[in-house]
Parts: C-alpha cells; structure tokens; sequence
C-alpha cells in the first residue's frame, strides 16, 4: 500500500474512535451537610406521615372536610423548611394529650398539696 492510502486509514480509525469514545464522568463531593440534610428531610416526611396515619389524626382531618389522601398530597408538595417546622410541631405536642391550661410544675404543686393534705388527714 501507498503511504497516502495508509494515512487515510489512520486519520478515518482515529477520527472513529474520536466520535464513539465514551463520554468522561463527572464525579463530585457530596458533603457531610448535603447527606445529612436529605436525611433530615426524609425522616421529616416520614415523622409527619406516620403522624397522619393515626385514626385520631385522620378523624379530625375527616371533621374539618380533608380527606387523608389530600393531605398526604399536601405534606408530598412541602419544602424541606416546611416539613421541618411541621415536625418540629408535632414533635412539641404532648405525648399523653392535654391536660388543660395547667403546666408541669402546677400539676407538680396540685399533686403535693394532695400528698399533703392526705398525710394530715391520716393522722
């Protein structure tokens, strides 16, 4: 073969193996702060999911004409600020249900009056 010949043989094998290479792959750092965020956000959604899932939950949704499957919808649509404050919310409820207006240190107070006044009686 000529040496003409032999170079357009070259420069068509390159200029293949130029057009079907594969693309380079970007590859970045991903934070401690980005992992931990989404976290974050994922057990938001599941804390008020699970919150939703509960019959007293889902009934008084019921009462105010929301079904459960809207404001699934609605909790699906939040921002990651607004489910954490949501969480936040439910996460300050009171885990036994409201006791009235009464703080812990009145009940603290009522209950040792009556500790009191039942000591005196029994003497």
């Amino acid at each position: 073969m000529n040496v003409r010949g032999t170079r357009w043989i070259g420069v068509a094998f390159l200029s293949c193996s130029l057009a079907f290479a594969p693309l380079g792959a970007h590859a970045g750092i991903v934070t401690t702060d980005a992992l931990t965020a989404q976290q974050e956000s994922d057990s938001n959604r599941a804390k008020i999911a699970s919150f939703l899932d509960r019959a007293n939950a889902a009934g008084k949704l019921q009462e105010h004409g929301v079904s459960a499957q809207d404001a699934k919808s609605r909790v699906a649509a939040l921002s990651d600020s607004e489910a954490r404050d949501l969480a936040r919310q439910i996460d300050s409820l009171p885990a036994g249900g409201n006791f009235g207006s009464f703080t812990d240190d009145q009940l603290i107070i009522i209950l040792l009056l009556v500790i009191l006044v039942a000591i005196i009686a029994s003497s």
